[in-house]
């Protein structure tokens, strides 16, 4: 007998082939989706409201915990100080919708109005310009929820619409970059 045929017995004949399987395939692109929850703007009336996207791209989301430094006379010891979230770069893609785009846009004019050049603008009927929290949300390949990461005190730091170029064939994407104040992380069962 061949070290094939005796090593590896699940190839030989009669036997069936090794399945395939899909839960330990990695995350794979366009399968995010991003929920605002208490976006401080709607598209109708200045009111709180929810929003749900999907994105193309996110970038990693963490943030890291400042060293508190104790000299003594020969030594130093080191103590966990505060945690500094870092920025979320979120890429949406196809956001020509006739109610998404609007609404990211005036959120992020609510922070910065580039016609006016007024700042922090909150809602009339809102305390704040900051969204309440926002689940990224991670798919698997069948789109079933699987994992989710929630930001809070989350607001629009930085909006940019995708490059026109008629050469290329991709679609059009719109670039925010959040800001947040704190973070939790889940699996789901």
């Amino acid at each position: 007998m061949s070290l094939y045929s005796t090593n590896f017995r699940r190839f030989d004949r009669g036997t069936s082939l090794p399945k395939v399987s899909t839960t330990l395939d990695s995350i794979r692109a366009y399968q995010f989706e991003v929920q605002f929850r208490g976006l401080p703007v709607s598209p109708d009336q200045n009111v709180v409201t929810t929003l749900s996207l999907a994105a193309k791209q996110v970038s990693p989301i963490g943030g890291t915990v400042e060293d508190i430094v104790v000299d003594r006379v020969n030594d130093k010891v080191f103590y966990p100080g505060k945690f500094t979230p870092e920025d979320v770069t979120i890429t949406f893609d196809n956001l020509l919708a006739e109610k998404t785009t609007p609404l990211l846009w005036k959120w992020f004019t609510q922070i910065y109005d580039p016609v006016k050049g007024d700042a922090s603008r909150k809602p009339s009927n809102s305390n704040t310009f900051k969204c309440n929290k926002m689940t990224i949300t991670e798919l698997d390949g069948t789109s079933t929820p699987i994992a989710n990461i929630d930001l809070y005190g989350v607001y629009p730091k930085s909006f940019k619409f995708s490059e026109k170029n008629y050469s290329t064939n991709e679609f059009s994407t719109i670039e925010v970059i959040f800001k947040f104040d704190f973070m939790d992380s889940y699996r789901n069962q």
